[in-house]
């Protein structure tokens, strides 16, 4: 708790429990501040914050609220001197890894933080929330808002973690969350064709992406997937492409599926490194060549080759259960063509591929029916059901991405828990079921609601029974 006249110069001597831009994330006691956003000017909810316990709001024209209201000349410049004030924390206490990509940005952190926190109190914020020590705390986005990144870093302070890998999302880079931080090395994962409801064209969503560079340090290295295509267009100072490309500054080679591993070569400035791996499928050579790479920024190379093996699975990634009549359980994140594609065609070893998906309402109706070609291409048998539908009806989205197929090997259940029971009753030994699109996300959204939901919760009840 901090008064308003220890954070801004003014004689309102009121107690301030937290600071919010979004009405809707008001609490009894918060400061408002009516920032301009990219689509939405947040000055014309201060009345609704007022009413939801807002106690003071900053704006940036000359009004007068029914609360103590003070104007400021730049107010997201001030939003982040508030922020570092009100928390008692500056970005410039940390060192900060970032990692961008339309695929594996999650994998990608996870691994390169639980890598580091090996040698280094290193702390996790991405898509699965903040991880420090043994600690997880949720998040809002992928890459959170300015004031919630702040509360987030004083927890971040409050564990002494040194380093953060943060996902940074292209929403985050459009919205200016992360400028005021300086990345002491980034990675890019690839760049694919996603949000393109939010950035329009590829170009777009491609450029977004490379602002990351512009918030690095003069000296930091940047790690981009060379065998990308769109990867490849970008221009940085200490740039390392890394790939199973021989050109790449890092080459990968000799990748050998086996049942519980993956083990591959990759040679980078003239050493050659055996990789062990505990994470399976192809693009996953990826994932742990970049957060090894990442990592190897801070720690000798030579140091985390042996730690890879023994890395813990990634939370709503590639997790598998067995169930007890012979059938293999897959939960996955994979929501975009390129990582569905990716995962349907690394589960070749099995008898029959069932996949449990939907896709999500307002967001890219033209890349629907291009995801249900191939998974009418890889899958044996699909449940479509409800995935994030908002305000359109799953029944409709289903049918996008059933598109111009006649074949009979699917079905729509609505009921996400009854579609995903329906593949389970469906499977038998030696298949796998492929619930797909949410991995661990603890929501479903519905209308403007989110309502509580858990692909996990859903497994874990159904194997336990």
């Amino acid at each position: 708790m901090k008064k308003l006249n220890q954070l801004l110069l003014c004689d309102y001597d009121v107690d301030i429990l937290g600071i919010a831009t979004d009405s809707r994330n008001v609490k009894e006691g918060y400061l408002f501040v009516a920032t301009r956003g990219f689509h939405v000017d947040h000055f014309n909810f201060v009345d609704d914050a007022i009413k939801r316990g807002a106690v003071a709001v900053v704006v940036d024209r000359k009004v007068q609220f029914s609360v103590p209201t003070i104007e400021v000349p730049n107010i997201n410049d001030v939003l982040l001197f508030l922020c570092e004030r009100f928390y008692e924390v500056s970005s410039s206490e940390f060192q900060f890894i970032g990692i961008t990509g339309t695929d594996g940005k999650t994998t990608t952190a996870t691994i390169t933080r639980n890598l580091l926190n090996l040698y280094i109190p290193t702390a996790y914020l991405g898509t699965n929330g903040l991880f420090c020590g043994n600690d997880i705390y949720p998040t809002s986005n992928t890459t959170p808002c300015i004031e919630e990144l702040y509360r987030l870093f004083s927890v971040v302070k409050e564990h002494k973690c040194k380093v953060i890998v943060m996902e940074v999302s292209s929403e985050a880079l459009l919205h200016h969350r992360v400028d005021s931080i300086l990345f002491d090395v980034i990675g890019y994962t690839n760049i694919t064709e996603d949000h393109l409801n939010i950035h329009k064209t590829v170009e777009n969503y491609r450029n977004c992406k490379f602002q990351l560079v512009k918030l690095c340090r003069n000296n930091a290295t940047v790690f981009v997937n060379g065998d990308d295509m769109n990867c490849c267009l970008l221009t940085a100072n200490n740039l390392v492409k890394y790939g199973v490309n021989e050109e790449n500054d890092c080459v990968i080679s000799n990748i050998v599926e086996c049942k519980n591993e993956t083990d591959f070569t990759v040679v980078y400035n003239h050493q050659k490194y055996t990789i062990n791996s505990p994470f399976l499928g192809v693009y996953n050579v990826y994932n742990v060549v970049l957060s090894w790479l990442l990592a190897s920024s801070f720690i000798s190379p030579h140091k985390l080759i042996a730690s890879i093996s023994n890395l813990p699975i990634v939370l709503g990634r590639r997790e598998l259960f067995f169930d007890r009549r012979g059938f293999t359980v897959l939960l996955d994140y994979a929501h975009t063509e390129n990582s569905i594609l990716r995962l349907l065609q690394s589960l070749s070893q099995y008898s029959k591929i069932i996949v449990v998906t939907g896709a999500a309402g307002g967001r890219e109706v033209e890349k629907r029916p291009r995801i249900g070609n191939i998974l009418f291409e890889y899958a044996d048998y699909i449940v479509f059901t409800t995935d994030d539908p908002r305000y359109e009806k799953p029944e409709d989205i289903a049918s996008d991405m059933v598109g111009n197929h006649s074949e009979n090997n699917y079905v729509f259940i609505a009921n996400r828990q009854n579609a995903i029971n329906y593949a389970f009753k469906k499977a038998q030994k030696g298949d796998v079921v492929a619930v797909i699109g949410k991995g661990r996300d603890n929501y479903m959204a519905i209308l403007d609601q989110k309502i509580p939901y858990c692909d996990y919760d859903v497994v874990m009840k159904y194997l336990i029974k």
